[in-house]
């Protein structure tokens, strides 16, 4: 073995994923790379010569990668084993959009081909941390990578929030919920609810109010540094907060939801230096006909060939 370790984490409920899975760990082991698998996920994968692991935060601990290998839920659900250790986590996109992965599922074998190449390079991604009080006291923490959202426990009501910036109150909403994005997760939830498209190196924080009854209920992008706090109001109905649609806390009337920059990063590996408008192009398949680019050298405004 070359001392080198990838765990493994597959959306096992797919069998296309069941059958990359075994692709990948038969290529990783034959170049002497060691291949972890969750506990959980190894009896569906039935692949042999791998180390199996808990599903906990000490899966990913001093392995060189984490290859994922589902759509963004899985990449989610893979980012609370990777986070704490730092560990990158590479995705291969077998979902729809697949906005978190970097390769899709026919690159498979030259993924698996410049991960054991170590052609890849890896980037860091905000994340949010969350806290939520009741009386004034600490009843949870959390984070997210995309976003964490405030919503309606009760389809019938609205749910009557203030939302406070930076130690003030900046409005009171009648609304279905506030959206709290990283850029990461501007393309997910926060898209779907009307918020602006960020590329991923602008540090900020997203607000993002949904269905805001409201004459001010704009999406707002606020400074990595603020502190945004929802109020979840006495005499509103009970709510509830998700955290990157995974992890959720019950909010009764008069919690507070407290969302700041996360103290720790999530790392994903790229294996292209492909600029975030050209993946937003294939992602949304964005018409660009018509496009002539930048004028040849020579060529005046119009890019027509000067003089003469």
């Amino acid at each position: 073995m070359s001392g080198r370790s990838v765990l493994v984490v597959a959306h096992t409920g797919r069998p296309e994923a069941v059958r990359s899975a075994a692709l990948v760990v038969e290529r990783l082991s034959r170049a002497g790379i060691e291949v972890r698998v969750l506990d959980e996920e190894a009896p569906d994968l039935h692949c042999s010569g791998v180390q199996v692991v808990p599903a906990s935060a000490a899966a990913a601990e001093d392995a060189e990668l984490v290859m994922v290998l589902g759509g963004d839920g899985t990449i989610l659900r893979a980012a609370d084993l990777a986070r704490l250790s730092g560990t990158p986590m590479l995705g291969v996109n077998l979902g729809h959009v697949g906005f978190l992965a970097e390769a899709e599922r026919d690159d498979l074998t030259s993924t698996v081909d410049r991960v054991v190449e170590r052609r890849y390079h890896v980037e860091e991604r905000m994340t949010i941390d969350v806290v939520v009080r009741r009386d004034g006291e600490i009843a949870a923490t959390t984070w997210a990578l995309n976003e964490a959202t405030v919503e309606k426990a009760e389809r019938e009501r609205m749910l009557e929030v203030v939302v406070e910036i930076d130690g003030r109150p900046l409005s009171h909403w009648g609304c279905d919920g506030v959206v709290c994005a990283t850029p990461t997760g501007s393309t997910a939830y926060a898209f779907s609810a009307g918020g602006p498209v960020v590329w991923p190196e602008v540090e900020a924080m997203l607000v993002v109010p949904i269905s805001a009854h409201a004459l001010f209920a704009r999406p707002l992008a606020v400074s990595p540094r603020s502190v945004v706090a929802i109020e979840v109001l006495p005499d509103t109905p009970r709510a509830v907060l998700w955290c990157d649609g995974r992890r959720t806390v019950g909010l009764p009337p008069g919690a507070r939801v407290e969302v700041r920059r996360g103290a720790i990063p999530v790392k994903l590996a790229r294996l292209h230096r492909t600029p975030f408008t050209d993946r937003l192009v294939t992602k949304f398949g964005l018409p660009v006909t018509g496009w002539r680019g930048r004028a040849r050298p020579g060529a005046d405004d119009a890019g027509r060939p000067a003089g003469g």
